[in-house]
């Protein structure tokens, strides 16, 4: 690879890399070609967008962007040994969602090394349960608008009950009258 080429691969990561809030960097070493197509189609399916790269060139544009932007991701250079690739999303939970359930079918990979999730960083596969659980931005307005919608509902039916009720007595009162 020469260095124009280089260039442009770091560049290319480091435009993803500032664009994106969430990514994950995991191994896939041990997985065949079947099971990485696999596991491709998978990350296509979500939007996630998988890319395999040097581990120099990962954190070359690691570097490039944190000099642009501020952002601190010196916590993730120590994972970048080995075999490595970058998964990039717009949904914090999807890649470790997606890695989950790929690895409950039998597979021990792709294994988690570190994660950026809106300026935290998670190391060590270990992390991945944590990261599984960690609610979507959808997730969260749909638990917001379920929570809003309860207390009408109970105002809805309290009126609505309330209602009868008035009307019960008033019936009641009519029937005394005569």
């Amino acid at each position: 690879m020469t260095r124009e080429e280089k260039a442009k691969v770091i560049d290319s990561l480091a435009e993803t890399i500032a664009k994106s809030n969430y990514f994950y960097i995991t191994d896939h070493s041990a997985l065949t070609v079947e099971k990485t197509n696999e596991l491709r189609q998978r990350c296509f399916a979500k939007d996630i967008q998988l890319t395999v790269a040097k581990n120099s060139l990962i954190r070359k544009a690691l570097e490039k962007v944190s000099k642009e932007t501020g952002n601190n991701y010196s916590e993730l250079y120590g994972v970048l040994t080995g075999f490595s690739a970058v998964m990039f999303t717009e949904t914090a939970n999807a890649p470790a969602r997606v890695i989950e359930k790929f690895r409950k079918e039998g597979n021990k990979k792709p294994a988690l090394k570190g994660a950026y999730i809106d300026s935290g960083i998670f190391i060590g596969d270990d992390q991945l349960e944590a990261l599984s659980t960690i609610k979507s931005k959808e997730e969260l307005v749909g638990d917001i608008i379920v929570l809003l919608q309860s207390p009408m509902k109970n105002l809805v039916s309290a009126l609505q009950s309330g209602g009868s009720t008035i009307a019960g007595l008033l019936k009641t009162l009519e029937e005394r009258k005569e």
